[in-house]
This record gives C-alpha cells, sequence and structure tokens, in this order.
C-alpha cells in the first residue's frame, strides 16, 4: 500500500507523530525503491448553521460529518484554519466547523461525503432525496473535481456487531452511485478504521465502554460492525471487486496528493526592543545580505565552517535573509543585556573566561535563531521579580548550564563555578529548541501568565496540552471493570505491579519478573485470560487529553499562532500516541517555557 491517510475525529493531534513516523520508515525503504505516502487529513463535525450558533441544542447539537484531506501544503494551512476555528469559535458538544469556512478555506483540499454520520448519507436515509441532491451540487460547485461520493460496505460476520449498518449503507451507495451518474462524480471505496487488525474488534468495543462508562451487557452500548479495522489493498479490491471505478477514484486521491514537509521555523512575537539602541531599517541600511551570510555561517570568530550549500541551506531555514536582520538586530541587543548582566555578575573588567563563553553562547543563539527567544524570557523573569513580587525560583534543568541566561537573571546559578556544560541546553549538531523551566509562587503564577498574554496578545500565548495514557494498574482496573471482575480479584494482581524509577511496570514486564503473578500468567481462569488479553492490547493507549502538566504545572507558549489557535485540547481518546510539549516545540513554530 503506497499511501495512507488519518482523518481523527474533529482533532489533528495525532498529525505530527504520524508524519514523523512514515518520514522514518520512508527513510528505511529508500534503498529498496519504495514510498510511504502520507495523506494528511480530518473528519470534520460541520454545523447545520453557523459554527457560533448555540441557541438550540436540538438543532446546533447536531453535526455532519465530512471527510477533508490536505492535497498539497496550501490545504494543509487551510486544513489547520478550518480545525482551529471549529474549536475556538465552533465548539458545542464537539468542535463543528460550518459551509461558511469551508467556501473560504478550500482551496488545496479534497472532500469526500464521509459515513452514514455524513449530511448527503444522512438525508438519504431518511428519505430527503431531492435535498441529498441539492447537497451533492453544492459540495461539488465547491470542490470540483475533488469532491468525491464514499462507498462503504460494513457487513457485520460476528454476534454482537452493528448488523444494520451494513443495509443503511447499501442504500446510500445505490443513490451515491445514482448520483454519480447525474452529476458527474467520482465515487471512492474506504473503509471506517477504529482498530489495526481483525482481532482487535473486541478490544475495541472494551475501550468504547470505558470511554462511555458502559458495561459489554448494556443494551445502550455504541456498537460498531466490527469491520472498522485497517484493511489491507487486497482485501478492500476483494470488498470492492464490483466497482472497478471506485476504486480507481481511490487510487486518483493519492495520485493527487504531494509530498511537503510540515515542519516550520520558530515563530514568535518581536520583542520590543528601545527605538535608541536601533531597528530593523536602520540595519538594513547598515548591512548587506554578504555582511548577513558571514556572520551567521561563520563561527564566533570569522572563521568559514560550513561548505557552500550547507551554508544556503542555513539562511533559507532561519527564514532568509529578510528575517535575518531582525534576528541580528534582537541578537545584537541580547548581548548588549548579557554583557550588562556579567558586569554585575562577574565585575568590571569582565574576566577573559567569562567572556570567551559569553561570545561563544550568543553566537550560538544568534545563527540557531533563538535570540528573541532570550529576550522574552528575561523579560517577564525579571518583570516577575522586580515589579509583580513573584517569588522566582533559581533556575531548573539544562538552562542552568548557560551563562548568558546566569546574565540575563533567567537562572541564579554561575555555571562558571559549577562547571556545568551548555551544550546540554543548546548545541548546534543536534537542532532542538530551547526549553526553560521556571518556578513561581503557586498562588503568583497567574500573574506572569496575564503580563504575557497582555505584553503580546492572547493570540500569542496558550497553554499546552498532554496526553493521558493508560497504564498497566489503570488498565487492568478498568478492564476488570467492564468484564465485571471483582475489585478483590484485580487488586491481587495490581498491588504486586511495581514502579521503577516513578515509571510503573507494563504487563509484561510485571508477569516476567514479579513471582506472586506467576498465577496470573499460569491461570485457566477465563476471566482472568480476557482480562491480561484485552489490558495487553489496551495498555499505552491515550486515555484524554488535559492541560499539561502534573501537580498544577503549567506550560505556556509564546509564540505568533498563525492561525489564531493552533492547535486546542480535544477531551477524546486519540488514535495516535504523542507527546504535546515536542509535537509544537520541535516542529510547528512555537516556543515552549515551563512556568511551574
Amino acid at each position: 500500500m503506497p499511501g495512507v491517510a488519518v482523518t481523527d475525529h474533529g482533532n489533528m493531534m495525532g498529525i505530527k507523530e504520524f508524519k514523523n513516523y512514515c518520514d522514518k520508515k520512508n527513510e528505511e525503504l529508500k534503498h529498496q525503491g519504495k514510498h510511504i505516502k502520507p495523506i494528511i487529513g480530518c473528519e470534520v463535525y460541520v454545523a447545520p448553521r453557523r459554527k457560533e450558533q448555540r441557541d438550540s441544542r436540538e438543532l446546533d447539537g447536531a453535526n455532519y460529518h465530512l471527510i477533508l484531506l490536505a492535497k498539497n501544503k496550501t490545504g494543509y494551512h487551510n486544513l489547520i484554519k478550518i480545525v482551529s476555528r471549529a474549536w475556538t469559535d465552533g465548539f458545542y458538544s464537539h468542535p463543528r466547523t460550518d459551509k461558511y469556512d469551508l467556501e473560504k478555506y478550500r482551496e488545496g483540499l479534497i472532500c469526500s461525503s464521509a459515513c452514514l454520520g455524513g449530511e448527503l448519507p444522512k438525508l438519504i436515509t431518511a428519505g430527503r432525496l431531492d435535498e441529498a441532491e441539492e447537497v451533492v451540487q453544492w459540495f461539488h460547485g465547491l470542490f470540483g473535481d475533488d469532491y468525491y461520493l464514499e462507498l462503504q460496505r460494513h457487513k457485520a460476520t460476528v454476534l454482537n456487531a452493528n448488523h444494520e449498518v451494513y443495509q443503511l449503507q447499501m442504500n446510500v451507495n445505490a443513490h451515491l452511485k445514482e448520483m454519480s451518474r447525474k452529476f458527474g462524480i467520482k465515487t471512492i471505496c474506504t473503509n471506517d478504521v477504529h482498530f489495526l487488525d481483525e482481532e482487535n474488534a473486541d478490544a475495541h468495543e472494551l475501550l468504547i465502554c470505558l470511554s462511555t462508562g458502559r458495561t459489554l451487557d448494556d443494551p445502550n452500548l455504541m456498537r460498531y460492525s466490527k469491520q472498522e479495522w485497517f484493511k489491507t489493498t487486497e482485501e478492500m479490491n476483494l470488498l470492492f471487486e464490483d466497482e472497478p471505478d471506485a476504486l480507481a477514484g481511490t487510487v486518483e486521491i493519492y495520485n493527487k496528493v504531494e509530498d511537503y514537509s510540515i515542519n516550520h521555523a520558530p515563530i514568535m512575537p518581536n520583542f520590543a526592543i528601545p527605538e535608541e539602541f536601533g531597528n530593523e531599517q536602520e540595519y538594513r541600511r547598515r548591512f548587506t545580505e554578504e555582511d548577513l551570510f558571514k556572520e551567521f555561517t561563520c563561527d564566533e570568530y570569522g572563521n568559514t565552517v560550513l561548505s557552500k550549500e550547507d551554508a544556503d541551506n542555513k539562511i533559507e531555514n532561519l527564514g532568509g535573509y529578510d528575517k535575518l536582520y531582525r534576528i541580528k538586530l534582537e541578537a545584537d541587543y541580547l548581548a548588549e543585556l548579557a554583557f550588562q548582566g556579567a558586569k554585575k555578575r562577574y565585575g568590571d573588567p569582565i574576566p577573559e573566561n567569562v567572556k570567551e563563553q559569553l561570545v561563544f553562547e550568543l553566537h550560538v543563539m544568534k545563527t540557531m535563531g533563538y535570540p528573541g527567544y532570550f529576550l522574552i524570557v528575561q523579560d517577564f523573569i525579571n518583570v516577575a521579580r522586580t515589579e509583580l513580587d513573584v517569588s522566582v525560583g533559581p533556575g531548573r534543568g539544562s538552562a542552568a548550564g548557560s551563562i548568558v541566561s546566569y546574565c540575563l537573571g533567567i537562572t541564579q546559578i554561575d555555571p562558571i563555578k559549577y562547571d556545568l556544560l551548555f551544550e546540554r541546553f543548546l548545541n548546534p549538531d543536534r537542532i532542538s529548541m530551547p526549553d526553560i523551566d521556571v518556578d513561581f509562587a503557586d498562588d503568583q503564577r497567574g500573574d506572569v501568565i496575564d503580563y504575557v498574554r497582555e505584553k503580546y496578545g492572547t493570540e500569542c500565548v496558550s497553554q499546552i496540552i498532554t496526553f493521558n495514557k493508560l497504564t498497566s494498574k489503570a488498565v487492568l482496573r478498568d478492564v476488570a471493570r467492564v468484564l465485571k471482575i471483582p475489585i478483590p480479584t484485580v487488586n491481587k494482581i495490581t498491588k504486586f505491579i511495581p514502579s521503577k524509577f516513578g515509571k510503573v511496570y507494563s504487563i509484561d514486564q510485571a508477569l516476567a519478573e514479579v513471582p506472586d503473578l506467576k498465577w496470573v500468567k499460569e491461570s485457566n481462569e477465563t476471566d482472568i485470560q480476557n482480562l491480561i488479553k484485552y489490558a495487553r492490547v489496551l495498555e499505552g493507549m491515550n486515555r484524554n487529553a488535559s492541560k499539561h502538566a502534573d501537580a498544577g504545572n503549567t506550560s505556556v507558549y509564546i509564540g505568533v499562532c498563525l492561525y489564531r489557535f493552533h492547535y486546542e485540547i480535544d477531551g477524546c481518546p486519540g488514535r495516535y500516541p504523542a507527546s504535546g510539549e515536542n509535537l509544537f516545540q520541535d516542529n510547528n513554530g512555537r516556543i515552549c517555557i515551563s512556568v511551574s
């Protein structure tokens, strides 16, 4: 299968990890001449009216499903806008977009009619065929040849599954094929995917029970057809062997989608530099592009250290010469503040070893494009201490190895005295974003965040997401509840699962290493066997999402959000585990400051 798409419900939180995984596999497959094309998408919820309308629970609480796929980078950016606005402006039980946003941000997107939850299938199922044809023509007029009609066949073959879905789908399919011929719209073959393999169907049903608080024998349990596994090319070809045109339509979408990168250089709000120090216009008059090229591609002593190709790539990755003027201005002002701070810390004249380390660190910060970051951080920390009267900690983590941070007042630990390594914090040979942990008094943390929001705007500051996973102990207890296994029985297992360095043992690790759990491995009891079988499948999955992090800590992103809020929190379990910190901090133009 040369391509794979992700279309999670209402959110794009798994996209970065999905894209990274495909890129990594493509590196491994390169020598075989193979390639996997990642297709980025989302199954959005569409409001019946405007997404801002919430005055009728019966009407506005309803929503329609719709599949959107990013055909190219423009489409990816537009998809982000649609999903972000759905969360910030349209949330009403679900993050909802509307047809007005679809019209506004349609460029670069491929659209399909979705499953039985789509507007078109719902109208067909309800027998409102005239309205269905109006909807088809509206979407076709909007997306043109990038609009497709989805055919699905989820024929249940086991008990305790939804056997009604298939009949509904066959009725919808018949009308969709008729509309395809009538309006000249191509069909495609799709299959809902909620779990990886066919044998995971029961575990998926258990997961539904966990998220809804129900048990397997609950008559109101939302049941699936158990056909929602990730089917192979062969399985899909066999399922739709009588629909060659629809199979060809699926491949056509694959061919339309371009390969593109979703990585982005850091984007931050401009720190207000005093006019008497200088401005960008003045720097553009004073320095040529040749001056900037040499300054940003040589070492701190002016020695050439990069090939022409690598140097050109470096300039491009930093945002081009237009961006370099701003970075240089920020870097020069940062150096001014750092040397002023060094005189206070070490005396005047500044010791030669301190000066040498300052020059080195400032050069690294400048050539990695981060001087604006340090200006922002030192500002709100110093304001917290001197103006807001907030108790501020001395600094934690690798940032303590930076003498620039020490001289700016970001940290209060002398890295020279304690021989701390700057390279653990920033290293030009290992590109990673700076991450500074700052401790504020619990009852005053909000004052600092309010200051940052007021200075840079609410659109540039947000708290970040964390994903809570099902650990071994938690998943065993949850599965036991669904299977109605008595609490004392499951406690006999969980109480012997140890932790090491703060990390709870996995189920397999505990069964392999803990003698008191030998009876679990050897048990012939059906309940115990099922408990372990299903818990193993669900262990490590994302259970929910919340604000980062434990113990009331808060992480704040300061950055220019391209499309208002780039990503938002989804309270539902996601298919793809991801780290909220790394997801944004490393690749999507955000800078993270952990505020504790």
